[in-house]
């Protein structure tokens, strides 16, 4: 069979594949310590399960508007102006599929063969693919642990070239839970708009920070319209990860041309799942809080135990659900080594300990595991104990 270029030109996603496999053993009866998974363990809040259960019985359950209902862009540009600072109207809100088929709507209509896409690196695992995808070369801009695995303007603009078309920049960000700083995301701003490039704000964690970060977005900064697409979802924020909804602020032009992408795909976004989201940006947020709470408990636990074994390093995340340790005393030429890279140990990690996770070869950070601590305090508590005992029990048979 002869497929296209392009769909030769990426791969299946990683962390699916994880997910897939920890799925096979736990069909076995299995038990797994499963960090795999990017998605909040809490339940869609019911107010937002009550709107979609209400708009099936209203029968709202026909085609809707391609770019959504007008209702929910209103609510949409309302819940961001009020959240996060910004200033949209309906006419540069699009409605998408989830918070990645927005990004891939906005990258498809914005850069073709030839152009270069700037990726700060660690890196969630789809940016360099829909970008490959839409014919253009993924350029890596790497950050530092150092540095919290945030991004610097200085970077940015060492890695800009007469082709470079896109900067997409998610904070907090996946896999590493880095945060950029309001005043460095000005900065990173003021480089974008100098060079005349499109910086992307994929604002998927916005409201998942620690202290002292706060929820932030770039749209909130003095003219910064004209240069910025603001990617955003009620996957994260309120549970919602199923639903498959997400949305793009953008100026109308390029809000029309993904409009029009999504006519001649998708269409609309399901009807139900709208009146859902509408109830979750007009409704109580009361929801979030103790959300995030529960994910500061989890974080202390995670970042604590994994420092706790001997040969492993780990930064505290600033945002987001994920810890990041450095796993590299234990790979390639080590005396401790256990495997060539993460992604063979990883495979060892489910085989022997049964504990799913993510390697950093995922997200352009060889020595790196991903760990999602969306999950109870209990899995968390017993998915570090087969970790200690894994590293310890190895490192010494050395």
């Amino acid at each position: 069979m002869h497929l296209t270029d392009r769909i030769n030109r990426i791969q299946a996603s990683p962390t699916a594949a994880v997910i897939a496999a920890a799925e096979q053993l736990k069909a076995r009866g299995v038990d797994i310590a499963d960090f795999g998974p990017g998605e909040p363990d809490f339940p869609t809040p019911d107010h937002i399960k009550k709107a979609a259960i209400q708009a099936i019985n209203d029968n709202k359950t026909k085609y809707t508007a391609t770019p959504g209902i007008m209702p929910l862009r209103e609510a949409v540009c309302a819940w961001h102006k009020r959240e996060l600072g910004s200033s949209y109207e309906p006419k540069e809100c699009v409605v998408n599929v989830g918070g990645k088929h927005a990004i891939f709507n906005a990258v498809s209509v914005l850069i073709q063969q030839g152009d270069e896409a700037l990726i700060p690196a660690p890196y969630w695992v789809s940016f360099p693919d829909i970008v490959k995808y839409a014919g253009a070369m993924p350029v890596y801009v790497p950050t530092s642990a150092e540095d919290g695995f945030a991004v610097k303007a200085a970077a940015i603009e060492k890695a800009i070239t007469p082709k470079t078309r896109l900067l997409i920049l998610n904070s907090p960000s996946n896999p590493a839970g880095g945060v950029v700083p309001p005043e460095e995301f000005e900065r990173i701003l003021h480089v974008c708009k100098k060079h005349n490039v499109w910086l992307m704000g994929d604002e998927c964690y916005s409201h998942f920070v620690y202290a002292p970060h706060k929820p932030y977005s770039i749209a909130s900064a003095k003219d910064s319209k004209s240069h910025v697409i603001i990617i955003g979802s009620v996957s994260k924020t309120f549970a919602m990860t199923g639903w498959r909804i997400g949305y793009t602020l953008a100026p109308e032009a390029l809000v029309q041309a993904s409009n029009k992408l999504q006519s001649q795909s998708t269409s609309n976004p399901t009807s139900i799942a709208q009146y859902a989201a509408l109830a979750a940006m007009t409704g109580s947020m009361d929801a979030v809080p103790p959300m995030l709470a529960e994910y500061e408990k989890r974080r202390k636990r995670i970042v604590e135990g994994l420092r706790a074994i001997p040969g492993v390093t780990c930064e505290w995340p600033g945002g987001a659900f994920y810890a990041f340790p450095n796993v590299s005393a234990f790979l390639g030429n080590s005396p401790h080594a256990l495997a060539k890279n993460c992604t063979e140990l990883s495979r060892k990690l489910l085989d022997e300990a049964q504990v799913a996770l993510v390697p950093g070869e995922a997200f352009g950070a060889p020595g790196y595991l991903r760990l999602s601590y969306a999950t109870s305090i209990e899995r968390i508590d017993e998915g570090l104990r087969r970790l200690e005992k894994f590293f310890t029990r190895a490192a010494a048979a050395v």
